[in-house]
């Protein structure tokens, strides 16, 4: 195995690489996905050094927590640490977050995972008024108590919410959208998080693959992709898909973004440097659906360091032709 740069996952007292796994597509909201293939990006990640898969008991209605489940009884030499997420099967309404379901919710991802102390399991972008809630946190801590998972954390849509959540003194990490084209986080939450010890994870870092620099106003994604039948946040939060920006100013960004990458790099891997090199992260969290993608992302990073004249870049195409469609918004 390919050694990586590891981090303290905030609260945790674990160490995580510096890129993890996103695993969302294993559960078929980006296309199909057989077993066979997620196994061989899964081995890809871990023979690259990543040590941190992120899943959620929604993904695949569990197919996904199931899959790694699997895997990782196949590969016992592979040191992960695995966080799940639970609380989107439900309705969203705040009454839905109390121990009872959370006590439900967990024990069916124990099963899916087949273990009996789940990691790390974050509130997955509930109601914002969930994050203020001192019943909520208690029954999170009765779950600590009670061995069914070693720590606890929030998935956030909006900066307030992550500052909401660093505030409890039981918050181990914060997962935010963070990339190129959403830099808010940096304005406030990493450094709340840093002086809580709070970990951060960012997900969406290549806002659905536009940053990758693949795709062009013309392309077609599958219906059975989010990126076809989520555009506009028709069937979840408007923010995940593309990072909640215009999908045709996107890939006019994205083909700016592009030109910034160094010699050696794609534009891809670049968005992860960029990622990495921010104070307070401790892990970014893309997907891949092929070993080929999962080394890829795994190598990013061993890349030097962006030198401040392609950190100003960024900031200038994002204030120029990101900030004034989604900044204040999110």
């Amino acid at each position: 195995m390919i050694l990586m740069e590891q981090r303290t996952l905030g609260r945790t007292g674990r160490d995580v690489s510096v890129v993890g796994q996103g695993t969302w597509q294993l559960g078929g909201d980006w296309g199909e996905a057989e077993e066979s293939d997620a196994f061989d990006v899964l081995d890809a990640a871990v023979d690259s050094g990543v040590t941190f898969f992120d899943t959620a008991d929604v993904y695949g209605d569990g197919r996904s927590e199931q899959l790694i489940g699997r895997y990782l009884k196949n590969r016992p030499d592979a040191d992960v640490l695995v966080a799940t997420k639970m609380g989107r099967r439900a309705d969203q309404v705040p009454e839905n977050y109390v121990l009872d379901n959370f006590r439900s919710w967990n024990d069916r991802s124990r099963a899916n995972l087949g273990i009996d102390t789940l990691d790390l399991v974050q509130l997955h972008c509930p109601p914002s008024s969930v994050y203020s809630s001192d019943a909520v946190y208690d029954a999170l801590d009765t779950l600590v108590d009670e061995q069914r998972i070693a720590a606890y954390a929030v998935s956030v849509e909006t900066c307030a919410e992550a500052l909401t959540a660093i505030a409890r003194p039981g918050v181990a990490s914060v997962q935010i959208i963070l990339n190129p084209f959403r830099l808010k986080p940096l304005d406030e939450v990493l450094p709340a998080a840093v002086a809580a010890g709070v970990g951060i994870i960012a997900r969406v870092p290549l806002a659905s693959g536009l940053l990758s620099g693949k795709y062009t106003k013309d392309t077609v994604f599958g219906p059975d992709d989010h990126r076809t039948y989520n555009r506009h946040g028709e069937a979840f939060d408007q923010g995940e898909t593309f990072s909640g920006i215009d999908y045709a100013t996107g890939v006019a960004a994205a083909a700016e973004f592009a030109a910034l990458a160094p010699e050696g790099a794609t534009p891809a891997q670049t968005a992860l440097r960029w990622i990495i090199q921010q104070p307070g992260v401790t892990s970014v969290i893309p997907g891949a659906r092929s070993v080929e993608q999962a080394r890829a992302n795994a190598a990013a990073a061993a890349l030097p360091p962006l030198p401040q004249s392609t950190l100003d870049a960024v900031r200038e195409l994002y204030d120029r032709s990101i900030r004034p469609e989604v900044h204040d918004r999110w």
